[in-house]
């Protein structure tokens, strides 16, 4: 069982058994993982292994050495159960990119220079060949807040952005200041997630601060605005959304 690679910057084609049709709609969401695992050897056995049920397009190793296992064409298992601007099956319209890392629970190192140059490399080509918009290259995270935590605060997504790839503003200064948190109700809590229902995640309009609201505001910072990850929407927060979406295309 083998295929042809998608992008010259595939070293390696190690085909994976867990993959599927693709089901409706575009490919129009690329999504970033960490595997989460100590070596890059343990991911990709488990990412090949059909016990395991989980697979990804694409797996970069720490030394920018890039593995295909799922063509594009198909519907690889990487994103599991998700949400995005009214989408509910990620794997039928994303591409799903697994970078070796051993993630939080590994002490969340930083990503090495040479893993980092590949993946935007590579993201570039994905992105460039399949038309897909800036505001659509995302985290795990992003789309399964209440479950994801990859690819982590410290992925580097301002230099993804100086590439050229995803969406991203400078995020707002940190200050001092009214914030809203766990257990606040009222009219500003529903503004504040209408504004992340508007921006793509899955964020229901209750007007209550309840931990689904944490967990989006969790992910929202982990992506763009990293310094403080706390899930409490303080100024910062809020001013760095509001940007985002005012300085998106369309």
């Amino acid at each position: 069982m083998t295929f042809s690679p998608d992008s010259p910057h595939v070293a390696e084609v190690l085909a994976s058994a867990n993959r599927g049709e693709r089901i409706g709609g575009p490919t129009d969401l690329l999504i970033l993982h960490y595997t989460g695992m100590a070596t890059g050897k343990d991911a990709l056995k488990r990412l090949r292994d059909p016990s395991a049920e989980v697979s990804a397009h694409y797996l970069v190793f720490e030394d920018g050495r890039v593995v295909q296992l799922v063509p594009e064409a198909e519907r690889a298992w990487h994103a599991g159960r998700g949400f995005w601007a009214g989408i509910t099956d990620i794997n039928s319209r994303s591409i799903g990119i697994e970078i070796v890392h051993p993630g939080h629970v590994g002490g969340l190192p930083p990503y090495p220079d040479a893993q980092v140059r590949a993946v935007i490399a590579l993201c570039a080509d994905i992105v460039g060949r399949n038309a897909i918009p800036a505001a659509r290259v995302l985290a795990h995270s992003d789309v399964a807040p209440a479950r994801k935590e990859d690819p982590g605060e410290n992925f580097p997504w301002d230099r993804l952005a100086a590439a050229g790839i995803g969406h991203w503003v400078a995020p707002a200064p940190i200050r001092d200041g009214r914030f809203f948190a766990r257990g606040e109700e009222g009219e500003p809590i529903a503004a504040l997630q209408a504004m992340f229902a508007l921006y793509g995640y899955d964020q229901p309009v209750t007007g209550r601060f309840d931990e689904g609201t944490r967990a989006v505001v969790t992910a929202f910072q982990r992506h763009f605005r990293p310094a403080r990850v706390d899930g409490v929407a303080d100024s910062s927060t809020i001013t760095t959304l509001r940007d985002l979406i005012a300085a998106r295309p369309g």
